[in-house]
């Protein structure tokens, strides 16, 4: 076999001739990251490790080395995410990382789909409903087929969105997953597949897509047109995910799709904290990562810049535990803390009293509140807690809160929106014609109806289905729509055109409307940002503003409240003194997990992700006795403390006020009740 030597490109860049100083900046492992020319490449970033700061750079230096910007894809989990990246890549360089095409793999599928919807028998125009409108459909379809009317339990809209998303994102028959996750349900399989059909008949005729179509349909765009496969993967000279731990097995094949020609993907991420399973998220698409690709470069990111090593010696306890993982060793050069306190209390109301005294008390010793969290399993397990710190008067906020896109009163200003966008959108037709007062579901369909064949869909006075006794309404609302059709306003005062038409319907629907009235105030102002009404509904939904004032407005100033937290909420964030309460076997981990090892293990990840979000002192809590609708009953402490060494945490011993015992070895730390 004859050999042919190529040159090396003496036009590449030697790490020497960049502007930025990467390897002053970067530690060894993440400047290898940054370097990495081509070829897979899989990071394992441990907590804390500077994952973000690592991507970063690497935007920056493929920039700077001369790649187009137009030609690196970076997919994130949420739009912000990227879009903060970019920014900070933009202020490391230049303007030009700007132009990085960066997203979620829904936003990014989204593109696609409008840029080649001919080839999916589309229009450009589709809109995207929320899990909200996707469980409305869901229920209308439910009723139709009759299933309603059943003589003996049938599954809810929630959990046939459940089985139907699980089936897409896992890739998994009906059958298998009724068997799986709901056997209570296996005799009805032919109703279910039913509904799932008449589901996706439904959102095709009216021309709407939910977010797994978003996938799904990008999926068989490119596997079923090679052509058009190569072009967009052509155009992909680098592709960088992040949380790759996180994907599904849909995702996993898009990322395969998008990197399919030039094969420069890096993913990164870290399997100790894969813990969304039941969003579909597969753990093993992270650890198949180096059999996936071959000849990928494995990199590990060890060193932690967040926590002390006290903390991590606990976190590398945890991994130490776990049945599938990356081997990897946490270390920090910051400071020696104090161990981590293991409070063991005599009852949840004693727990309770502990946290908020513990509160106070670091409040005191100069601790701001909002850096102080609660983390907990469950909603639930903070009940006790939220009464204990209302009646000591502790300002807190819970996370998990409504989105703002997810409130009725802004769901309805964006549901007159989507039949300006799409006249055939049958969901928001229903939300904007029942406002009016005497139109039923009946009524709205046969308007509806007239809409599908009207040439002046938005003329709605002019309908057979329209009678007297809501005419004016009719009238009012397509003075609106056709007004708007007519003038084309600006984005914003589409907005405020809508906003001044729905102000009584708001007023009569919502006893607590002045809130809600800011709400509204507040999105014409946001509505200033888009360039189209197209865009404003696209981004909304593939990336929802999270706050309302229905839910933050405080009626006196107030210090910025302790943070109460889901451990799944708490993901990416750090606070300096984390409290992990509620550490009982059969709630972390889960008494649903416990018979089976990848269960387990996932539940283990909670531990460790809960146990690295603290920066100076972490606390876990548990008490002896709990409570049950069955009565109060012994608990045992979570199963993966207990496995902890002894040298790792340092037990509390509570003392009442008025009992003078002290530790053995010294005073017991100044938390009285």
């Amino acid at each position: 076999m004859k050999k042919f030597v190529l040159k090396k490109d003496e036009s590449a860049k030697k790490r020497s001739d960049y502007s930025i100083k990467y390897e002053d900046l970067l530690n060894p492992q993440q400047a290898e990251a940054v370097f990495h020319e081509h070829g897979p490449a899989l990071v394992v970033a441990g907590a804390g490790t500077g994952k973000t700061r690592t991507l970063v750079y690497r935007v920056a230096r493929l920039v700077e080395s001369g790649v187009d910007p137009s030609q690196i894809l970076l997919l994130t989990f949420t739009r912000r995410a990227a879009q903060e990246m970019l920014d900070r890549a933009s202020n490391i360089l230049d303007e030009r990382c700007r132009r990085v095409q960066g997203g979620t793999f829904h936003y990014y599928c989204s593109m696609l789909l409008h840029r080649y919807a001919e080839h999916i028998g589309f229009p450009d125009n589709f809109t995207i409903i929320d899990t909200a409108d996707s469980l409305e459909v869901i229920q209308w379809v439910r009723n139709q087929l009759g299933f309603h009317k059943q003589n003996k339990r049938f599954p809810n809209k929630r959990t046939l969105q459940n089985i139907i998303s699980t089936t897409i994102n896992k890739y998994l028959d009906l059958r298998i997953v009724l068997e799986e996750y709901y056997p209570q349900f296996l005799d009805l399989e032919e109703q279910i597949e039913k509904i799932g059909i008449a589901y996706a008949d439904y959102k095709e005729k009216n021309r709407v897509m939910d977010f797994d179509d978003l996938l799904l349909k990008t999926r068989d765009l490119l596997v079923k047109n090679e052509e058009l496969r190569i072009k967009v993967a052509s155009g992909n000279l680098h592709v960088m995910v992040d949380e790759y731990q996180d994907t599904n097995k849909l995702q996993a094949e898009l990322t395969d799709l998008f990197c399919s020609v030039h094969k420069n993907i890096m993913a990164v991420g870290d399997d100790a904290q894969s813990i969304y399973s039941f969003r579909g998220a597969d753990h093993r698409n992270i650890m198949d990562f180096p059999d996936r690709f071959e000849g990928t470069k494995l990199i590990k990111l060890e060193e932690n810049y967040r926590s002390t090593n006290q903390i991590l010696n606990i976190a590398n306890n945890l991994l130490d535990q776990a049945n599938y993982k990356f081997d990897k060793n946490l270390y920090s050069n910051k400071e020696d803390g104090d161990l981590p306190a293991l409070v063991k209390t005599s009852s949840e109301h004693e727990q309770s009293d502990f946290i908020s005294q513990l509160v106070l008390q670091l409040r005191e010793n100069g601790s701001e509140l909002n850096q102080i969290a609660i983390l907990f399993r469950n909603g639930r397990d903070s009940y006790d807690l939220e009464v204990e710190l209302n009646r000591k008067n502790i300002p807190f906020v819970k996370f998990g809160g409504q989105k703002f896109t997810e409130a009725a009163h802004i769901k309805d200003i964006l549901a007159h929106i989507r039949v300006l966008v799409n006249p055939m959108d049958t969901i928001a037709w229903n939300r904007v014609l029942m406002l009016l007062d005497g139109i039923g579901p009946k009524t709205a369909e046969d308007l509806f109806e007239w809409i599908r064949i009207s040439k002046s869909p938005y003329a709605l006075d002019q309908s057979e289905a329209a009678t007297k006794s809501y005419m004016d309404q009719l009238k009012a609302l397509s003075i609106l729509l056709t007004g708007i059709k007519k003038d084309d306003p600006a984005i914003s005062e589409i907005v405020e055109r809508i906003v001044e038409y729905y102000r009584d319907f708001c007023k009569k629907r919502y006893d607590d409307y002045p809130k809600r009235l800011k709400d509204l105030e507040a999105f014409v102002n946001i509505s200033v940002n888009f360039a189209s009404l197209p865009a404003m509904l696209e981004e909304l939904a593939l990336d929802p503003i999270t706050a309302t004032a229905v839910d933050t407005e405080q009626k006196q100033k107030e210090e910025n409240p302790l943070i109460l937290s889901t451990i799944h909420s708490a993901k990416g964030l750090e606070w300096n003194h984390v409290v992990l309460m509620q550490c009982l076997d059969g709630i972390i981990p889960s008494s649903y997990s416990v018979e089976d090892p990848e269960s387990l293990d996932e539940e283990l990840r909670l531990m460790y992700v809960a146990t690295t979000r603290a920066k100076d002192m972490l606390y876990y809590t548990h008490p002896v006795l709990a409570q049950s609708v069955y009565g109060d009953y012994f608990t045992k402490p979570s199963r993966f403390l207990s496995e902890l060494k002894e040298a790792l945490v340092e037990e509390w011993q509570l003392v009442q006020e008025d009992e003078p015992e002290q530790l053995e070895g010294g005073n017991p730390p100044q938390i009285s009740s």
